[in-house]
This record gives structure tokens, C-alpha cells and sequence, in this order.
């Protein structure tokens, strides 16, 4: 298996009797926007806790630039550089469009209690270059005019822009993105399918977990098809849409998407 900035080994989930990832092995080059698909309860979020600490792996090993990601927790993966989205959009609904993303910003803050206590220069400092950070993320998203909305009062689209400008806040060099495009109609998916690919401009590695198959084909540069939490197949969009497999796991179910 090549090397990559991602590297994941005999990568295994048990909940009660049920193998939720089953002997997992794949990579993730640098740069690349790779996808995971497969029909619903394949195993792609649970996949997504593993890697980022929420959940132990039963066995396996997962590592990132070379570094084990086993028994970190999620925010020591986080400072890494590995930064998500959620299947459920995880906004703060009763903070405005800035402050959400001043929140993921915050992750990388080196002044103590002590200093934000007392409000000293150190902590001044850092809360402007915070606030520099959060307007940067949201004029990359198109979201700087709204930036004194009321976060729940965006429509779906632009709060899944917003999560997504939250998780570039923390600095990620490695950005995993879970069903981005859920509830998006055409014109929503467009926007979304020009922000991957802008972020991968910036140099972000992205993992991507989606079911519109438009979206995967379209932006991705290799695909993972995971069925009962096991790689069925992994390549480039056109091998995986003439994989047999693929055809008869997922590709097949309700016109494409599962």
C-alpha cells in the first residue's frame, strides 16, 4: 500500500458483536480530495470517530505525517491538524455567523487563563489575530456579509459553509468533510463542489464521506467503497463506477445514491 499523510492499518471497530470496520487498510496521498462511499451503515462516519478520537479502535493502527493517532483524543488530534465537519451540523445557533468561526480559531490560542482573565496585551493581541482568522475563513466562504446573522438563521447551505469555515479556522493541514451536500439542492451543491476544490488549492488534504455521487465523481481524484464496514473497492471515479462490486453494493441502490 503507498505511503500517504494519512496512512490507516488493519483498521477494525466492534460494537457489542457487530463489526462496524472490519480489517480496514488504505491511504490518503497529500493534496488529494479522496471519497468514501457505500450504502447506508457501511461504516464511513463511524470511520470518520475513529480517526479523529471520538471512538477507540478495537485493533489497527491509523496515522498521520507519520504520527500514531491511537489513544489520542480528539483535541491532541485536532492540534495536529486534522479538523471535520459533522453528519449533523454542530453550529453554536445561538452565537452570530463570526463568532462560530472565532470558536474554531480559539483552538490554536497560546494564552493562559490568566492573561484572558485580566485581559492582558498577550491575550489582546491573540483575540485580534482570532477575529483576523474567523473574517479571512468567512470572506473565503462568501460569508462576510453576514457575518452578524444569527448562525441558526442562515439557510442550509450557508450553515454548511459556515461549519466548513469553522473547521478551516482551526488551521487543518488534513480536512475530513461528513455528507456536506445532505439537504443541498443543485445550485447549493454547485457552491459546495467549488469550495472543495478551492480548499484542496490551499494545500488541505480532504476526506470526504458523501453520498451524491455527482459531487464524489466530479471533484474526487481516487474513491473508497466501504460495504459492512470493509473496502470493496478503491480507484479513480471511472474504475470505481465500471467496478461490479460497486454496481451491485451501492451504485445500484436508488438510482446512485444510498
Amino acid at each position: 500500500m503507498e505511503e500517504g499523510i494519512l496512512q490507516v492499518r488493519g483498521l477494525q471497530k466492534i460494537f457489542g458483536g457487530l463489526k462496524a470496520i472490519d480489517g480496514l487498510d488504505f491511504a490518503v496521498k497529500e493534496g488529494q480530495i479522496k471519497s468514501v462511499i457505500g450504502p447506508n451503515g457501511a461504516g464511513k462516519t463511524t470511520l470518520f470517530n475513529l480517526l479523529t478520537g471520538v471512538f477507540p479502535p478495537t485493533r489497527g493502527t491509523f496515522e498521520f505525517r507519520g504520527a500514531l493517532l491511537n489513544g489520542r483524543k480528539p483535541h491532541e488530534i485536532a492540534h495536529l491538524g486534522i479538523s471535520r465537519t459533522f453528519q449533523n451540523l454542530e453550529l453554536f445557533a445561538n452565537m452570530t455567523v463570526l463568532e462560530n468561526v472565532m470558536v474554531g480559531a480559539h483552538n490554536h490560542t497560546a494564552a493562559g487563563l490568566f492573561s484572558a482573565g485580566l485581559r492582558l496585551p498577550a491575550m489582546r493581541r491573540e483575540e485580534k489575530k482570532i477575529r483576523e482568522k474567523a473574517w479571512e475563513e468567512l470572506r473565503f466562504m462568501g460569508l462576510e456579509e453576514k457575518a452578524s446573522w444569527g448562525a441558526a438563521s442562515l439557510p442550509l447551505g450557508e450553515q454548511k459553509l459556515l461549519e466548513i469555515a469553522r473547521a478551516l479556522a482551526t488551521h487543518p493541514r488534513f480536512l475530513l468533510l461528513d455528507e456536506p451536500a445532505a439537504g443541498l439542492n443543485i445550485r447549493e451543491t454547485e457552491t459546495l463542489s467549488r469550495t472543495i476544490l478551492a480548499i484542496r488549492g490551499r494545500g488541505i488534504t480532504v476526506l470526504l464521506v458523501e453520498h451524491d455521487m455527482s459531487l464524489v465523481m466530479g471533484i474526487s481524484d481516487e474513491v473508497l467503497v466501504l460495504n459492512y464496514g470493509r473496502k470493496i473497492a478503491e480507484g479513480v471515479p471511472r474504475e470505481i463506477q465500471r467496478n461490479p462490486a460497486v454496481i451491485a453494493a451501492y451504485l445500484g441502490e436508488e438510482n446512485g445514491n444510498a
